[in-house]
């Protein structure tokens, strides 16, 4: 049994309501909860840093769910990580510079919902020139690698705004956890 702790990052906008984005995080807590204890953080709610601080010590697992907004998080969700993430507790000096992470022994995962369509990605002559959708968050898997921590596969929903497929969406989300997280 794994503690996991789901952290969605939606930040509210009056074209981003976020329903999308909590579909997914109760969806990932009903499938996770039956075999691994569940801790959450709903930014928008607003947090605790120190009890956020337990939490991602008390973690096996960091699950990101989160929408992306101009190619990175909303912003409140980037400001959780510069009041959570402290040094001394998730990171310290090093010899080489990016390698004083603390968290070694964690793992996460981010799963993100883009308006982009999915043909935007992996295609020369499209929007992101050929780039994995792993190489349009590769500066959000930075700062997780600067704690120290491993990636799992990352999950996103493409298109969200023009063609919701929620049902699709929570179908794939369930597929892809099962083979993730292996339950």
């Amino acid at each position: 049994m794994k503690n996991i702790l789901i952290i969605n990052g939606h930040q509210k906008y009056s074209s981003a309501e976020g329903n999308l984005n909590q579909t997914l995080m109760e969806k990932m807590v009903s499938l996770l909860s039956e075999k691994h204890n569940i801790k959450t953080t709903i930014i928008q709610n607003g947090y605790k840093i120190e009890e956020e601080q337990q939490k991602l010590l008390w973690a096996d697992i960091v699950i990101y769910q989160t929408p992306i907004y101009w190619f990175s998080v909303p912003g409140l969700l980037k400001t959780y990580m510069d009041e959570v993430y402290a040094y001394g507790l998730f990171f310290k000096g090093a010899d080489q510079y990016g390698r004083g992470g603390l968290m070694t022994e964690k793992k996460y995962m981010f799963s993100t919902t883009w308006n982009a369509p999915e043909k935007a990605f992996n295609d020369p002559s499209q929007f992101f020139e050929g780039s994995s959708l792993e190489d349009a968050l590769s500066h959000l898997h930075r700062i997780q690698k600067f704690l120290g921590m491993t990636p799992l596969k990352s999950f996103t929903c493409y298109d969200v705004i023009k063609n919701p497929k929620v049902e699709k969406f929570v179908s794939e989300l369930d597929i892809h956890l099962k083979e993730v997280l292996n339950f």
